[in-house]
């Protein structure tokens, strides 16, 4: 039991942490001058919908990188509370498997 626990655990970090360097190497490629790094909204919306919407929503803040792009400003707040319940959910329904 404790397995899956440190399973889900390891998924929710590592789904988190690749929505942060998402963010950041988009930004790093936008300041070198690369137009098609700005194109690529596809990844951020599905690493959020992958549960990583609460550290892209907050290194969106940290890095001052998109805060203009109104799909996400308006998504990933929504799409955090989502994956936060989800998570609950998750380590509840887990606590209840024998």
């Amino acid at each position: 039991m404790i397995f899956v626990y440190v399973l889900y655990t390891v998924y929710i970090l590592s789904v988190n942490f690749f929505g942060f360097r998402l963010l950041k190497t988009q930004k790093e490629a936008a300041d070198a001058g690369d137009d098609g790094a700005r194109k690529s909204d596809g990844k951020i919306v599905l690493t959020a919908l992958a549960g990583g919407s609460p550290a892209i929503f907050a290194s969106m803040f940290v890095l001052r990188y998109r805060l203009g792009d109104m799909l996400l400003m308006i998504g990933l707040p929504v799409l955090s509370a989502l994956n936060f319940y989800c998570y609950y959910l998750g380590y509840r329904g887990l606590s209840l498997i024998p």
